[in-house]
């Protein structure tokens, strides 16, 4: 296959709507910068951002405030998917734009009224996201080992087939000699 989702990238200095027209993305945050004084005032550099901050909308600043306080600093390692709306308007015009649908580091569903126009509020949710995190497999096999060859076993039979070679060589290096290793490897 033939990916041609980079040549439709718009060339600018942030993320755009037009970069989620494929669809949504989840992104974690890298860092917060905050200049009251621009007209974007807030841009959340994100991991693979590539220099192109997500510039939050008044909207989305008030979602991510509502959600994770207003300490911008407490937004880093954090993560939220964002998804192109293409009936946000500007100048009386749909021109598309960002909204955030799911974040990390929420109890439950969030659900807002914000401003749509003036004297008009629509309604907003965002769900909690999970970000799965890869097992620390050798931190389960150190702490099993400790626990004796039995719970060593158990542990290194939980490990997916595609994984077990690469540990049983770190756990014969590492733990040659500890108690009856060498009479009992794993197999």
């Amino acid at each position: 296959m033939s990916d041609i989702s980079k040549t439709i990238q718009p060339k600018s200095d942030q993320l755009n709507s037009d970069d989620l027209i494929v669809g949504p993305q989840t992104i974690t945050v890298e860092s917060v910068s905050v200049n009251p004084t621009a007209d974007q005032p807030v841009s959340i550099h994100w991991v693979g951002g590539a220099g192109r901050p997500y510039k939050l909308s008044k909207s989305m600043r008030r979602v991510i405030a509502a959600a994770w306080g207003v300490d911008s600093s407490a937004y880093v390692g954090r993560s939220m998917t964002l998804y192109r709306d293409p009936s946000v308007r500007f100048g009386g015009q749909e021109v598309g734009g960002i909204k955030i649908s799911h974040m990390t580091d929420i109890e439950k569903p969030l659900k807002l009224a914000l401003t749509a126009t003036r004297g008009k509020k629509e309604a907003h949710n965002v769900q909690s996201l999970t970000i799965a995190t890869e097992r620390d497999y050798l931190s389960e096999g150190e702490a099993a080992a400790h626990q004796g060859i039995d719970a060593l076993k158990t542990w290194f039979e939980s490990v997916p087939k595609a994984k077990r070679a690469e540990f049983k060589t770190i756990l014969d290096e590492k733990w040659r000699g500890y108690r009856d290793w060498e009479t009992r490897k794993l197999s």
